[in-house]
């Protein structure tokens, strides 16, 4: 079903109409990875850099819209659901990509979201994280637009550089489709390299630690020990004997 999409949106490339679909499949895109936003978008822009329609620039802000909207669906999604039933998928590629954007989000909040639009299944992760996590919706919104807009550059760039080598309009899409493919999987394979080399140098730290037992010893100086105190305590004065008369006479 999904496979129609691209050749679908390439017949209405010279039609109004395109603008529409184009936002609707970067808007849905957004939350559900199954549909080819960026075979669609770069598929177009090939034509539109070939042939000069549809407009160029109209493509550009159309999936940057599309993008931008789909983000924030995912994050109220995210944040409505919440972080502990997100990292419960059955699948274990979706659950790998929710537990490392958990892992990452409070430290690197910008990057993970920029980097994570490049990827289809990455990004819906990212975002659902950022709302599950609590994210700020105002700085959230302000990466995503950053992101949306970079992403859609980007595929048109691909669709423009293909376009000066190959001047057939469907030639040019093909390959535009296959290097942003690329693009998305090597970015998902440095993503990766880079977790495995983060948790096994955590591992590697853990284990360095050894712990200890029995009773600790300390090392106190001798300045530092407590002393007795020279101030003079007041004893308590000596009971004195009485005599008490009995009434006898001591005799030699």
């Amino acid at each position: 079903m999904f496979d129609q999409i691209t050749p679908f949106v390439v017949e209405l490339a010279a039609s109004p109409l395109v603008y529409v679909v184009l936002v609707a499949l970067c808007f849905v895109d957004g939350f559900f990875p199954p549909v080819p936003s960026e075979s669609a978008l770069v598929a177009v822009a090939a034509i539109a850099a070939t042939s000069g329609q549809p407009v160029l620039a109209g493509v550009l802000v159309a999936a940057a819209v599309g993008a931008i909207a789909g983000d924030s669906v995912a994050y109220w999604i995210g944040r409505r659901i919440g972080l502990a039933r997100l990292a419960q998928s059955r699948r274990p590629r979706i659950a790998a990509a929710f537990a490392f954007a958990e892992r990452q989000m409070q430290r690197r909040s910008a990057s993970l979201i920029l980097v994570g639009r490049y990827i289809p299944v990455g990004r819906v992760a990212v975002n659902m994280t950022a709302g599950a996590t609590r994210l700020p919706y105002r700085r959230f919104l302000a990466i995503s637009a950053i992101a949306g807009t970079a992403w859609s550059a980007t595929s048109v760039g691909i669709a423009l550089a293909a376009s000066q080598v190959l001047h057939e309009p469907l030639v040019a899409a093909l390959v535009s489709m296959v290097v942003a493919g690329g693009l998305g999987i090597a970015v998902d394979r440095v993503i990766g390299s880079i977790s495995r080399r983060r948790d096994a140098r955590a591992a590697r730290a853990a284990a360095a630690i050894v712990p200890t037992t029995g009773v600790p010893t300390t090392d106190v100086p001798a300045t530092d020990l407590p002393t007795a105190s020279t101030t003079p305590v007041a004893h308590a004065p000596s009971a004195t004997p009485r005599i008490v008369p009995t009434g006898e006479i001591v005799r030699p």
